[in-house]
């Protein structure tokens, strides 16, 4: 079975900044405000995120409170 078969995507945007690159985003879909942090590539370009930005977000199926920023749309 190959590992990124349960990982959910989902849309959403950011209306609050914290610390150490973790945003609080709003989901599109469910009106849900999670918790979240930049992965991968986005932190190793050191891309910028501000509140109001549509990104798409990565999360497990366990944890439905946090989840990982990967691309900004």
């Amino acid at each position: 079975m190959p590992k990124n078969s349960d990982i959910l995507e989902y849309e959403g945007s950011i209306v609050e900044v914290l610390p150490n690159q973790t945003f609080k985003v709003k989901l599109k879909e469910s009106e849900h405000i999670i918790t979240a942090y930049t992965g991968g590539k986005m932190r190793q370009n050191r891309i910028r995120l501000v509140a109001g930005d549509i990104v798409k977000i990565e999360m497990s199926p366990y944890d439905l409170q946090k989840g990982r920023i990967t691309y900004r749309l």
